[in-house]
């Protein structure tokens, strides 16, 4: 469930209840007068998912978007039998997943930590040919965050926001390759790796061939990951998307660091298609669940069941 609050003067309060109440889905609109303010009202009231683009558009025409609140309030109580198992329970709201989106357009640095350790610790992985250290990297790599902000932007035809996000992806994915590549060169200068040693490509093939399973994990993984990250619930997902980018970016980071080129190029190939396929399978999925969410919302007789 949304909640929308905004402080507006008394004369525009009239016309502003009256389009948000016309979406048919904003319930419960109250009014109230602040102690502290001579002129002027506070609108309350609880918001179906499936209106919230029309809301938060009717709000921008009068306010700033730093003047008006639109929060997400979990609700513990019995819910509708109709509620969607995709959308969560509080629903899909347009507004809300590019709002979380947009964290992405930029490059924390919180980001870069964390895809750089999770390239350290695949690096090891895949100088062991060893499965789980492997899987502990993809555990905490976040790389599922940027490609679902450019699978955002792309349905939402924000090029720069797209720009933003696919340059995160691949800082982050860049930063893995880097650290795995010199913690390869720093074990064999202190003599923990032999001068002469070569990756055992028989025990990594996955990470550096492409066949059907290569495009069928990476197709699942983008549609689970949208999924995850429209529905708030990317942290149970994250491992799904990281299987196809992360022991791929850290044996790239290693073959080179050792002159194999051709296997590392290889490994480039893999990880340039997992990615691709990762952006058309999550944002086909994003499109479906855009043009579905408000449908699922309609009562039969055209109403907004409440989110």
């Amino acid at each position: 469930m949304l909640h929308v609050r905004a402080f507006v003067d008394s004369a525009s309060a009239d016309g502003i209840a009256e389009a948000l109440l016309a979406t048919g889905g904003v319930r419960g609109l109250a009014r109230s007068t602040p102690e502290d303010a001579e002129d002027g009202v506070v609108l309350d009231g609880d918001v179906s998912p499936a209106v919230a683009d029309e809301v938060v558009a009717i709000l921008d025409e009068h306010f700033e978007p730093d003047s008006y609140l639109l929060t997400r309030h979990d609700v513990v109580t019995p819910t509708s039998a109709r509620a969607d198992l995709l959308g969560g329970r509080g629903g899909f709201a347009w507004v809300e997943v590019a709002a979380e989106a947009r964290t992405y357009t930029h490059t924390p640095a919180g980001y870069l930590a964390l895809m750089g350790a999770a390239g350290a610790i695949a690096a090891i992985g895949v100088i062991e040919a060893s499965a789980i250290p492997i899987v502990g990297a993809m555990a905490i790599s976040p790389d599922l965050l940027p490609i679902c902000a450019v699978c955002v932007a792309l349905v939402g035809g924000r090029v720069r926001m797209a720009t933003g996000a696919l340059l995160t992806l691949i800082a982050g994915l860049s930063l893995a390759s880097l650290v795995a590549g010199a913690l390869t060169v720093v074990l064999v200068l202190l003599g923990i790796l032999p001068s002469d040693f070569r990756l055992r490509e028989e025990d990594l093939e996955p990470l550096i061939d492409i066949d059907y399973t290569t495009v069928a994990i990476a197709l699942s993984a983008g549609v689970a990951g949208m999924i995850a990250f429209s529905t708030r619930a990317s942290a149970a997902i994250g491992v799904a998307i990281s299987v196809t980018t992360i022991p791929a970016s850290s044996f790239l980071g290693v073959a080179f660091a050792r002159g194999e080129v051709r296997e590392g190029l290889e490994a480039l190939l893999v990880l340039t298609t997992n990615v691709v396929l990762l952006l058309v399978s999550g944002a086909a999925t994003l499109f479906v669940l855009r043009r579905t969410g408000k449908r699922r919302a309609l009562r039969p007789d055209g109403t907004v069941e409440p989110g």
